[in-house]
């Protein structure tokens, strides 16, 4: 099974692809679509919209698994995350994807085991479960493989 996670964002979206096969994990891609803040905020959605069409392309993911929107200080922020949410599950039904969606604190719990873990617990156990030599950077490229890391788990547990 080849899972999509995304950590949505409309400055930074992180992505992260893995494979699983039994109790096998594997990142296959993983990194951040980058939109300038000074670029009108349509723009900014068609830029997200294409990368995440060509990422899905390349990769040919089955599930998606998006971090929900669970808290912001500003509305403002709040609402352009949310547009970039919405394009997300566009591109996801539009590539035939199961969607799932999770709160950060479950991403945290399914990951690590505690659901109040901090970040660097956080991106620790990502670089442990998928064996890589650093923990992935930027952080959102992190939290996408810990969404996509979260569907796995759930679905091993069903």
């Amino acid at each position: 099974m080849r899972i999509l996670g995304i950590d949505p964002g409309t400055g930074l979206l992180g992505f992260g692809v893995i494979d699983v096969q039994g109790t096998r994990v594997q990142m296959v891609d993983a990194g951040v679509i980058r939109t300038p803040v000074k670029e009108d905020d349509a723009v900014r959605l068609l830029t997200i919209y294409e990368e995440l069409s060509d990422i899905i392309a390349a990769n040919n993911p089955t599930v998606m698994s998006v971090e929900k929107l669970f808290f912001a200080r500003n509305v403002t922020t709040a609402m352009t995350v949310a547009q970039a949410r919405g394009v997300v599950l566009l591109c996801g039904k539009q590539a035939g994807m199961q969607i799932f969606e999770y709160t950060p604190m479950q991403i945290k719990q399914a990951v690590t085991g505690y659901g109040k873990a901090d970040k660097k617990q956080m991106q620790e156990m990502v670089r442990v479960l998928l064996k890589l030599r650093e923990v992935p950077k930027p952080d959102d490229c992190a939290d996408a493989l810990a969404a996509a890391l979260t569907y796995a788990s759930t679905a091993r547990l069903a």
